[in-house]
């Protein structure tokens, strides 16, 4: 499975932004795929992500900002990020995982088995 994130850019505070991830190869619409995000100097970080079944999970900081979604004829999984803020800037990464996952397992970096190339983000206050 190969991954391309694109969509990032340079917004203000309060602004929105469409994150999109395509996929490519081994792809199935069972697959979980993953959000998380990397600041300087932090650790990559879970934000959301969309099971198969269309189950959405999200981190706190995000919840009621940002949506995940999924366009299997695509092969292509979204994040609109809204109200943005400066704490929100960071690489983003899109990751899938292999058949099923749970609520907790959505959150673990380790459990996906690729990632893409991240996008930046970057939101000015």
């Amino acid at each position: 499975v190969q991954l391309q994130a694109f969509g990032g850019g340079l917004v203000q505070a309060g602004d929105s932004l469409r994150l999109s991830c395509a996929a490519s190869g081994r792809t199935a619409s069972t697959h979980a795929m993953g959000w998380f995000r990397q600041a300087p100097g932090k650790e990559r970080e879970f934000v959301a992500a969309i099971t198969g079944f269309g189950s959405t999970y999200y981190t706190d900081s995000v919840q009621g900002r940002f949506t995940v979604s999924r366009d299997n004829a695509k092969n292509t999984v979204y994040l609109q990020m809204n109200s943005l803020k400066p704490e929100d800037t960071a690489v983003y990464y899109c990751a899938a995982k292999l058949g099923r996952a749970t609520s907790t397992t959505v959150t673990i970096k380790k459990v996906y088995d690729y990632w893409g190339q991240g996008t930046l983000v970057t939101v000015s206050s």
